[in-house]
Parts: structure tokens; C-alpha cells; sequence
């Protein structure tokens, strides 16, 4: 691979997410601005937005990567991300946006009234959203040490301060106009490069292409595990429920309808975008087998493109594939430091402008420590853990908040504490229980198939036994959620 083309790429990129920041840096006046964008993004501009912070590393790169490692089975991850906003459709996106909070922990303690619930969804907020981070700097790392030759660090790095100084120069505001310029760059980044490969590999004949090759039938359906399966469609659709950085994107629409036609949007937008991924997994099972033989699974769409198309072409989409990738590293890092920089700006440093700045810069160090220090496990995986932690942890409060008026303070803490445990510690502990004992390693490794049941059971008996605290003002605040503005956006 040419290492200027990766160095070009990757400064195209990093020059215009600066610039456009910046420039959104100039309407970017007030605290509202930096919060919640002054809760005027209008549906088209805040779906592109969503698609640009959602498609993460673990979608530019990591499904095509699993699709190539494991045939069908890596069709799950692009299902249940798309999926799970249609459950956000459903359940959320509207009576989120009518709370008028500007985060999830000023959800909570408005539905609540308790501080202590609120500092425990902050907490569980910041723990989700680092972890969340990890990823995308480490598939920052894998791609500039691929194409550049530089060492991995400074990929994972380079994103890092990026996304620090335009956070904190210009908040969500800002941020908006990134990521909508982000999400279409990696549909135009990861669609060419399929186009131009079936032409190639087909010679304008489709039968040219044996989908058998592909997808044998050793890792057809018929391979899937039904735990498996169903620990992991829970994980991706009730985690998306609860994924800050998806979630404070519905307080900046104007009202409930917007969010909802955002919702909607968002919808076809993902559906549209993860019809790529799932090709170049299946090419390059059939044409490049031998990627993931190196260990570099998660390499394929960069590499591909440059084996499969002759000289300057092959050249020129690899260097789009690029700009894709960085730009996907970017925008889902943004939108995670903007929704962790409001919660900790509020908790400890007051709520003020030069707060959420400080709250920016460090939560992009953070991250980047404990990415520097560990090695991807798989950008996929690794991602579909943290979605099981969040459907573990905050989807069923949220969920029981909107929709069930017997929900307590106490039920909630309960119910998030036992959801963190569980699930943490089958994440951190499983590994290892999971190679003395196999036959609970999948069980470990995959935990939200019993750790959200368990967390709602202990969240819906706990508010029971506390039904004497159930906050006074429920009734109020689930109307306000549930019945529509007046003249709201159509």
C-alpha cells in the first residue's frame, strides 16, 4: 500500500473536520449551543449527524471484518444496529425529546427525584462512553499503521487530540456539522470501492460471483447458535436504547415529531449503509480468504480495494477507503466526547461553558490511555460488549421510565447496580472462567441473554416493594412525555 496516500487521506480528512468544527464554532454562542445545539437541528441535518457518530469503527471496518471470519453470523451485527433504532423509534426518541433534559442523568433524576440515581447514571454514562471510545482509537491505531507504516499509537492519538480541541472549541453545535459531513463521506467512501469491485470481479456478469464460495454451508444459518444469536440481538437492540451519544442527538430536534422523522431517517440511512460492509465481506471471503489468515480481519476494507482493482484506481478508492475510515474514527468519537462532556460538566464543574471545555479534554485523554495500553480484541466484538453493558444497565430504566409510572429511585439504583455487576463481570472475568470451564464460556462472553432480564426483574420488584415512594409528580411528567406539542414540527 502507498504510505503517501494514506498520509493524505488522513490529512484531507483531519483538515476538514477541523475546519467545518470552526465553523461551527462561529454560531456557537451560548451554553445551550454547546449542550443541545440550541434544540434546533431539524431532521435531515440531525439523522445525517446520528449516521455520522453510529457508524463507528465497528461498522466501516469491523463487520466486513467478522463476515469474512465467520460468514452469517457477522450478518447479526448490522440486523440488530440497524434494528435497535427501530426500537428507539418506538420507545424513546419522542418522550426523550419532550423531557427537555439535556442528558440522560437529567432524565432520571427528573423522573426519579434522586440525586442518587442521577450520580449512578452519571457514572454508568461515563464508564459506557469511555469504553465506547477504546474502540475507535483502536481502529485509528490499526488503520494508520496499515497504511501509513506509522506506529500504531499515533493513530489512536491523532484522533484523540483532534476530537478534543474541535469539542471543546465548539460543542454539539459545532460537532453537528462534522458529523453530518462524516456520515456521507463514509457512504461515498465505502460504496465506490464496492462498485468498482463487483465490475472488476464480475466483468458486468453477476454469475461470475459464486455466493456458495462465499458463504458455504459450514457457515450458513444453519452454523448459528440460538444462545448466541439471541444474546447478542438483545444486546445490539436494547443497547442502542441506551447509548448516550445516540440519545442526546434527540435533545437538540426541536420536538417529539422532529426526533421521531429524525428516527426514521436514521433508519433508512443505516439500512442503505450497512448493504456495503456486508459485500465486502462476502468478497472478500470469496476472492482474499487469506486477510484473515494474517490476522487482519478487520483490515479487509482497506486492503481489498488495492487487490482487487488495477494501478491508479486501486490506488484512488484505497485513498477513499481511507478518508472513510479516519472520518468514521472521528465522528463516533465526537459525539461520545460531547455527551460525556455535558454529563461531567454538570456533575462536577457547574454546568458552564468553560466546564464542558475541561470535561472535552478529558475525556479524550482518558480513553486514549486505556487504549494505548491494551490491544483490540476485534472492533466488533469489542463493541457489541459495551451494548450489552448499556442493555444491562441504562436501556431498562429508561425504558420502565417512560412507559411504567411505578418505577422508583430505588428500583432504578437497584436494577442499574445489578445490570453493571453481572454484566461487568462476565465481561472482565469471563476470559478467563470461560478457558477452565468451557462450557460456561459462551454464556460469559455473551451475557446480555440473562443480564438484562435479570436487571429488570430486580428494577420491576424492587419499585414494587417501594410503591409507597413512587415520585408525586410521575403523573405530570408522563403526560408531558407522552402527549404531543402543540404546532410541533409535521
Amino acid at each position: 500500500m502507498n504510505a503517501a496516500l494514506g498520509y493524505v487521506s488522513i490529512a484531507i480528512v483531519a483538515l476538514a473536520t477541523a475546519l467545518i468544527g470552526f465553523y461551527g464554532l462561529r454560531v456557537s454562542r451560548t451554553t445551550s449551543d454547546f449542550y443541545v445545539a440550541s434544540r434546533t437541528v431539524r431532521p435531515w441535518w440531525n439523522a445525517s449527524a446520528i449516521g455520522g457518530e453510529y457508524l463507528s469503527a465497528a461498522s466501516f471496518l469491523g463487520i466486513a471484518g467478522l463476515i469474512l471470519l465467520s460468514g452469517s453470523g457477522g450478518l447479526l451485527f448490522p440486523i440488530g444496529y440497524t434494528a435497535g433504532y427501530l426500537m428507539l423509534l418506538l420507545f424513546v426518541a419522542a418522550p426523550l425529546r419532550r423531557s427537555g433534559a439535556y442528558t440522560i442523568p437529567d432524565f432520571v433524576e427528573a423522573r426519579l427525584e434522586s440525586r442518587t440515581a442521577r450520580r449512578l447514571t452519571s457514572v454508568i454514562v461515563i464508564v459506557v462512553g469511555w469504553f465506547y471510545i477504546v474502540p475507535q482509537l483502536q481502529g485509528a491505531a490499526l488503520t494508520v499503521n496499515i497504511t501509513t507504516g506509522l506506529p500504531p499509537w499515533a493513530g489512536s492519538v491523532a484522533v484523540a487530540v483532534i476530537v478534543g480541541i474541535v469539542v471543546a472549541a465548539g460543542g454539539m453545535r459545532s460537532i453537528t456539522f462534522v458529523q453530518a459531513f462524516q456520515f456521507w463521506l463514509k457512504l461515498v467512501a465505502i460504496a465506490v470501492p464496492v462498485v468498482f469491485v463487483l465490475l472488476a470481479v464480475t466483468d458486468g456478469s453477476p454469475a461470475a460471483l459464486d455466493p456458495s464460495v462465499a458463504f458455504p454451508a459450514s457457515v450458513g444459518p444453519e452454523s448459528l447458535d440460538a444462545y448466541r444469536t439471541v444474546s447478542l440481538l438483545v444486546a445490539l437492540l436494547l443497547g442502542t436504547m441506551g447509548l448516550p451519544h445516540v440519545l442526546v442527538r434527540f435533545y437538540t430536534n426541536p420536538d417529539g415529531d422532529a426526533a421521531r422523522t429524525t428516527t426514521l431517517i436514521v433508519l433508512g440511512l443505516l439500512s442503505v449503509f450497512y448493504l456495503f460492509p456486508v459485500i465486502i465481506g462476502l468478497l472478500g471471503r470469496a476472492f482474499a480468504p487469506d486477510i484473515a489468515d494474517a490476522g487482519t480481519a478487520d483490515a479487509l476494507v482497506l486492503l481489498l480495494p488495492g487487490r482487487m482493482l488495477p494501478g491508479l484506481l486501486g490506488d484512488a478508492v484505497t485513498a477513499l477507503v481511507i478518508a472513510g475510515a479516519f472520518g468514521a474514527f472521528l465522528s463516533t468519537t465526537s459525539g461520545l466526547v460531547v455527551s460525556l462532556a455535558g454529563v461531567i460538566s454538570q456533575e462536577l464543574l457547574g454546568g458552564s461553558v468553560r466546564g464542558f471545555r475541561i470535561a472535552a479534554v478529558a475525556c479524550s485523554l482518558v480513553p486514549l490511555a486505556v487504549a494505548l495500553m491494551t490491544a483490540s480484541a476485534g472492533l466488533a466484538g469489542s463493541v457489541g460488549l459495551v451494548f450489552a453493558f448499556t442493555a444491562s444497565t441504562l436501556c431498562p430504566v429508561l425504558l420502565l421510565g417512560i412507559w411504567w409510572r411505578g418505577l422508583t429511585a430505588h428500583g432504578a439504583i437497584a436494577g442499574m447496580t445489578t445490570g453493571a455487576l453481572l454484566c461487568g463481570a462476565a465481561i472482565l472475568a469471563g476470559p478467563a472462567i470461560g478457558q477452565s470451564v468451557p462450557a460456561l464460556r459462551t454464556v460469559l462472553e455473551l451475557p446480555a441473554a440473562w443480564s438484562v432480564p435479570l436487571a429488570v426483574v430486580v428494577t420491576v420488584t424492587v419499585s414494587l416493594l417501594d410503591r409507597r415512594r413512587v415520585p408525586r409528580g410521575v403523573d405530570h411528567l408522563l403526560a408531558r412525555l407522552h402527549v404531543p406539542e402543540r404546532g410541533s414540527a409535521r
